[in-house]
């Protein structure tokens, strides 16, 4: 399980027992809902935002990165195109230029990578703490007894859901009017889901 899904289904699992310990021993009723978790933290207009910057962040790290790329392959092309004009040593010192160059690309691309991934990791937990506050709150105001995370494909347990289970969208939408973030502009890029992979990478990791 990865991270972004552990830290769910521990919110998660807190919010179940909070529920059932409130519930009476005497009741019979058992009141249940699902949520897509990630979704829901993702979808929120703080994550949004939050996501938006962290783009822009790592934007000059991704533009360095496409750069020295570009010119390890006008270099590869210069050396397979001039090859029979060259001396031995001429070939052999261009060819470890261009070793040096590509893992020098090799390890600024792991760098930034962990940097990003990390980030990325912070940015969700920090919200997803406060989504399931507000997930804990909305359960008990609607008395739901046990509420099961339907989102992840890893620990998906639930095979059916009826009408008016699903408490997604109104939790999003919950948190949303806490936080009093503003949706983001339209042009604005769609979060992934945490565990998606850095775009900055732009020459193939070996």
């Amino acid at each position: 399980m990865n991270r972004p899904a552990a830290c769910a289904a521990v919110l998660l699992s807190g919010l179940a027992l909070a529920a059932a310990a409130q519930t009476p021993s005497t009741s019979t009723t058992t009141k249940v809902a699902v949520i897509a978790f990630q979704t829901a933290v993702t979808q929120t207009n703080e994550f949004q935002r939050d996501f938006a910057d962290l783009q822009r962040k790592y934007e000059p790290k991704r533009t360095e990165l496409k750069t020295l790329n570009d010119q390890i392959d006008a270099l590869k092309k210069q050396l397979q195109t001039q090859a029979d004009t060259l001396s031995d040593a001429d070939r052999e010192s261009r060819a470890r230029v261009i070793n040096d160059k590509e893992r020098d690309l090799q390890r600024d691309q792991q760098d930034d990578q962990s940097d990003y991934q990390q980030d990325m990791q912070q940015t969700f937990n920090t919200v997803a703490t406060k989504v399931g506050a507000v997930l804990d709150d909305y359960a008990k105001q609607h008395n739901y007894t046990v509420v099961l995370d339907a989102g992840n494909p890893e620990t998906q347990v639930v095979l059916y859901v009826g009408p008016g289970t699903d408490v997604t969208k109104a939790i999003i939408d919950a948190y949303n009017a806490k936080s009093g973030v503003p949706a983001p502009p339209a042009s604005a890029p769609a979060a992934p889901r945490p565990s998606t992979t850095h775009p900055g990478a732009t020459h193939p990791q070996h």
